[in-house]
């Protein structure tokens, strides 16, 4: 298997719009039956199989349009939990792209990087057509212009935003899409009538504030779904989002409690980039 590690530092501006768009029918051709296979998958790792009931990944990648002859970007994968499912979608006639922030920003991200880098090292029969991409968080780039079809995130956008980083983010997201590609996103949805700044540091974002970040960066909003809604969230917790599952931040304090309530109460917006 070769890995492609390419850092990259200069992102293009671009103008943004406001406009809306009617939202399309969805475009997936991945059937229950595949998916249904990559999910049962034993090169999953079981605790990220255990978290399907709250991440839904059929239903959200169906709701992206993702199929299997697309350039995928997955923005910051973390440990994999989609890449077990999107690089096995995607290895016969698609592409499946990691980016990842470049190792040289911080010890963690080099440890995140390599650990990334053993998991895909590990298993070259559903990982080995993956390509790793490194980013410059202040000024980031995915790939070249107009490459890729489709651009996931998932829960990420209250990061950027916590860093200042996340215009520069959502115009390169603009970039790196072919007109008429699709950006998916998933994040911590804040209470309504929040603001941004309410949500400082807790984790969750309005859904409102994110659809503005991508209509800036030239992107129209096309549908939102409560796929990955969870009511039981009442988004009030002493060391914000981190409370809850899977990170129990607070240990063994309430974990019974939290562990009841689940993940995380989240949006799930598709965004199009206007065009062919």
């Amino acid at each position: 298997m070769k890995i492609t590690l390419l850092a990259v530092s200069l992102a293009a501006l671009f103008g943004s719009s406001l406009a809306t768009a009617a939202a399309p029918a969805s475009a997936s051709n991945i059937s229950h039956e595949q998916f249904a296979t990559v999910l049962k998958g034993d090169w999953r790792v079981p605790k990220n199989a255990a978290r399907d009931q709250y991440r839904h990944p059929e239903q959200t990648l169906t709701f992206f349009g993702v199929r299997t002859d697309q350039t995928v970007i997955e923005i910051t994968p973390g440990n994999g939990w989609y890449s077990e499912v999107l690089a096995p979608l995607l290895k016969d006639k698609g592409h499946y792209v990691a980016a990842i922030v470049d190792p040289s920003e911080s010890d963690y991200a080099k440890k995140s990087a390599e650990s990334l880098r053993q998991k895909y090292a590990a298993d070259p029969a559903h990982y080995g057509k993956v390509d790793v991409v490194a980013y410059a968080p202040k000024a980031p780039v995915f790939g070249k212009p107009g490459s890729a079809d489709t651009v996931l995130t998932f829960r990420n956008v209250h990061n950027w935003v916590d860093e200042g980083n996340e215009a520069a983010t959502f115009k390169a997201f603009y970039t790196v899409l072919k007109p008429g590609g699709t950006l998916g996103v998933v994040d911590h949805r804040a209470k309504p009538g929040t603001t941004a700044k309410d949500n400082e540091k807790n984790g969750y974002l309005p859904t409102d504030y994110v659809v503005k970040l991508a209509e800036a960066a030239g992107f129209k909003l096309a549908d939102q779904s409560e796929v990955n809604a969870n009511p039981k969230d009442t988004k009030d917790y002493p060391e914000g989002v981190w409370t809850l599952p899977p990170a129990l931040v607070k240990g063994d304090q309430d974990k019974d409690k939290y562990l009841a309530i689940g993940e995380s109460d989240r949006m799930t917006l598709r965004f199009v980039k206007p065009g062919k």
